[in-house]
């Protein structure tokens, strides 16, 4: 058995290191540098680059997701609630959101809002747009995120509190939504990455050439060069802030799993 699965993992990195050999000799890295790392392009594309795109890419996804965890926090108290219409309620709003894909949800935050209600205007104009649109979206996730961290706090603790003295509600924001939040942690930082990629919809909006995030950025300076470095350049930007994110979550995951080992 063990001589086998030596031989199998053998095979196989005999074949990683052939495909990694005939990828390194057989492509035209020449080309590919022209098109895709031209530094004296790469240099124009700053400070614009971080004060204007960088920022607005954290802006926004910092705003959706602020939002989208107030409305994902009482949508999940709703699930889980005794009555039936907020329930209901609750369900029909993650389905829905959780169906849609996020350029719709755009498209109607966009264009069905303002058609829907002529003359109204969305406060904080394309930030306030971004923001709803993100959050509409990640309140539908964050919102069964939540309602699992809550359901995973032993229910002995509410009836400690209870007996205590304590009210449901009291109780609830006292007691089971601090550790509730700790449980979850790892999740929603998981979905902040995920909205950091999908503030790239904003570009669907109509921005202003100081509204541009990342990818509306890097697509505007690659027309105008005809090269495709300042997509390169913003995608590394990208990169940068989610790797981390990445690494953190996974250290947030480690930690809990080995608390939950203690315990």
């Amino acid at each position: 058995m063990k001589r086998s699965r030596s031989v199998s993992q053998t095979v196989q990195y005999g074949i990683f290191v052939v495909i990694v050999l005939v990828v390194a000799f057989t492509a035209n890295w020449q080309v590919l540098a022209s098109q895709f790392v031209r530094l004296d392009i790469a240099e124009r594309l700053f400070p614009k680059l971080l004060t204007t795109a960088l920022k607005n890419t954290v802006v926004y996804t910092i705003s959706g997701f602020a939002l989208g965890l107030v409305l994902g926090l009482v949508i999940a108290l709703m699930r889980l609630s005794q009555v039936i219409p907020y329930r209901l309620l609750a369900g029909l709003y993650i389905e829905f959101f959780r169906g849609l894909p996020a350029l719709v949800i755009f498209m109607f935050v966009g264009v069905g809002i303002p058609l829907a209600f002529p003359g109204s205007e969305i406060p904080g104009g394309t930030y306030g747009k971004v923001a709803l649109g993100l959050g509409l979206v990640s309140a539908a996730y964050m919102a069964e995120t939540i309602r699992a961290g809550i359901q995973a706090v032993p229910k002995g603790q509410m009836e400690a509190a209870r007996s205590l003295g304590f009210s449901h509600r009291r109780a609830m924001l006292s007691i089971i939504l601090p550790q509730a939040f700790r449980i979850i942690i790892p999740p929603l930082t998981n979905e902040l990455v995920l909205l950091f990629k999908d503030s790239s919809l904003v570009l669907f909006l109509g921005v202003t050439l100081e509204e541009r995030e990342l990818t509306k950025f890097g697509r505007d300076l690659a027309s105008e060069t005809a090269n495709t470095t300042p997509i390169f350049v913003a995608g590394l930007c990208y990169l940068i802030v989610t790797i981390p994110l990445g690494y953190l979550v996974r250290r947030l995951e480690a930690r809990a799993n080995a608390a939950q080992g203690r315990s």
